[in-house]
């Protein structure tokens, strides 16, 4: 453990959701900015050993990093704002600790004790907090406890927290809380009752946060923020006022204008290497807020009454949009709800599509018409690993005649598959971390719209799938017209198929949306919105 590793600990109390993460990431970003090298790992109290198997609706998208882990959307964040990658390390949830202390006891490693939550699964969870400060690459680390003070789940955590404030001693351990301050519209008056009682049942579990982050709707006067400090035993400069903002990308700004991080830097003994260095977040907040144009796009999806499920896409969408100063307005359409004979209706007047990703037959022949339409139509395509899929489908049945062709995926005896499971993943019956996980490389075609975004030939990108396009038929569809613009060059499979004869239309078997960063928009996304903009101008 090095000790001049810093740690900062954000906890929520009052409801769960209050943005955490965002909180997070934005103090990430303005330590980074002032030259402090800094890194965010979030812990889940929940007992999935990743959140590979959970239903989105449950929890959000899962976040897929480079080395292949499937981890909480906010890691999302984190990447998106600091502009670099997180790992395995950086997730941890009470399954894997729990797997971990009784995996250890199995192998005897205890030598005989009883295993017990205090002290074996809390100093399990310190290690886990430690681990990434270990070689000293990181001034400070950030800590997010998921779900809300007072939860049973995260008791061990906070009991975890504690400890390293005795651990680690005074200028190296700083807990930030982050509540809620409910607006009584009835009343006219903010309530800091709830913040009191969260408060107070962190220091039940003996820790004592130094700085209150308040979530708000309005704005927080002198007398409510020192009715806070008393009962708090807080100081006054430290009760942080968090309003709502417009977009996620401000928030860093705000925290900065309330001093955030010049009160963390004081209370930790971190003398500031440089000042604030913004200008280019100021650029992109600048471009995002004055548009010179705007697009409509579809997403079409089976989860779309949740846009948690698509956060990365819907934010890929935003840092593209941004860099051509273009607003993109999403709409997002459940793929139930299209068919036949409302595909024309519900997509007539947009400029784009994209078809999201996503496992199981359900909602599968919306996907079928949206890029059918946006096929004949030559409306610009993008298809993210199950929207490449279907692409590829849906070319099969209505351009190469093959009418039964499908994916062993939703038809296991299918005439035709054109998309397949692969040997290796035939005999896997656990669902948990046995897809194609993590980065890949891809090699791409000259002269193909993959290369033209790029604008290199060798990339790599991150895959969550199981099911791959099938090589056997790649003649027939170049044939007519339907190439594989890139390889994976260890295994010859196809990474991105395009159509020639068409304005924009792309589908990608890995998913672009998790590189994408505010600072580095994703070339794909980019190019997509580009096509979008020029068919746009050219149909008026």
């Amino acid at each position: 453990m090095g000790l001049s590793t810093k740690h900062i600990f954000i906890t929520g109390g009052v409801t769960s959701s209050l943005g955490k993460g965002i909180i997070a990431a934005s103090l990430a970003k303005l330590l980074q900015s002032r030259g402090i090298s800094v890194t965010i790992q979030k812990f889940d109290p929940y007992l999935n050993i990743d959140p590979g198997t959970l239903n989105p609706y449950e929890h959000g998208e899962c976040y897929v990093t480079e080395d292949g882990a499937e981890t909480d959307l906010d890691l999302g964040h984190y990447e998106r704002f600091l502009n670099a990658a997180t790992s395995q390390d950086n997730n941890v949830t009470t399954g894997r600790i729990y797997n971990n202390v009784i995996t250890k006891e199995r192998k005897g490693e205890f030598l005989g004790k009883t295993v017990q939550v205090v002290p074996h699964i809390t100093d399990e969870i310190k290690n886990n907090f430690y681990k990434l400060g270990k070689d000293g690459k990181y001034d400070v680390i950030i800590t997010e406890i998921g779900g809300c003070v007072g939860d049973i789940e995260s008791l061990p955590f906070v009991e975890a927290v504690r400890q390293a404030r005795w651990d680690l001693g005074p200028n190296n351990i700083l807990v930030i809380h982050l509540t809620l301050i409910p607006y009584l519209s009835a009343a006219k008056e903010l309530k800091t009752k709830p913040t009191q009682h969260s408060v107070k049942q962190l220091l039940e579990a003996g820790v004592q946060p130094d700085i209150l982050v308040c979530r708000t709707e309005h704005h927080l006067p002198v007398d409510v923020k020192k009715k806070i400090a008393l009962f708090c035993n807080v100081q006054l400069n430290c009760v942080i006022e968090a309003m709502d903002a417009d977009s996620i990308y401000d928030v860093p700004l705000l925290m900065k204008k309330e001093r955030l991080d010049e009160r963390v830097l004081s209370k930790l003994k971190i003398s500031s290497k440089t000042n604030t260095e913004l200008e280019q977040w100021k650029d992109f907040l600048g471009k995002l807020k004055n548009p010179t144009m705007e697009v409509d796009i579809a997403l079409i999806g089976k989860y779309v009454s949740l846009p948690d499920a698509y956060k990365s896409i819907i934010e890929s969408f935003i840092h593209a949009g941004t860099s051509l100063e273009c607003k993109v307005n999403l709409h997002l359409i459940s793929s139930e709800e299209v068919n036949k004979d409302n595909v024309a209706k519900k997509l007539t007047d947009m400029d784009g599509v994209l078809v999201a990703p996503g496992f199981g037959i359900r909602g599968l022949d919306g996907k079928l018409e949206a890029a059918k339409f946006a096929r004949e139509n030559e409306v610009p395509y993008f298809g993210i690993c199950l929207g490449m899929q279907i692409a590829v489908i849906e070319f099969a049945r209505n351009v190469l005649g093959l009418s039964e062709a499908s994916s062993t995926e939703i038809n296991p005896d299918c005439k035709d598959p054109v998309i397949f499971l692969m040997a290796e993943q035939k005999d896997i019956t656990q669902m948990g971390g046995t897809m194609r996980l993590g980065a890949y490389p891809c090699e791409l075609v000259k002269g193909t719209k993959a290369i033209a975004a790029y604008g290199k030939q060798k990339v790599t990108e991150r895959h969550r799938h199981r099911y791959e396009f099938n090589n056997k038929y790649l003649k027939e569809f170049e044939k007519h017209g339907m190439i594989a613009s890139g390889k994976n060059p260890d295994k010859g499979l196809v990474e991105i198929i395009e159509l020639k004869e068409h304005p924009w239309f792309v589908g990608t078997q890995f998913h672009p949306e998790y590189k994408s960063t505010v600072l580095n928009p994703h070339p794909l996304f980019v190019r997509f919105i580009k096509a979008v903009g020029e068919c746009k101008q050219n149909k008026s």
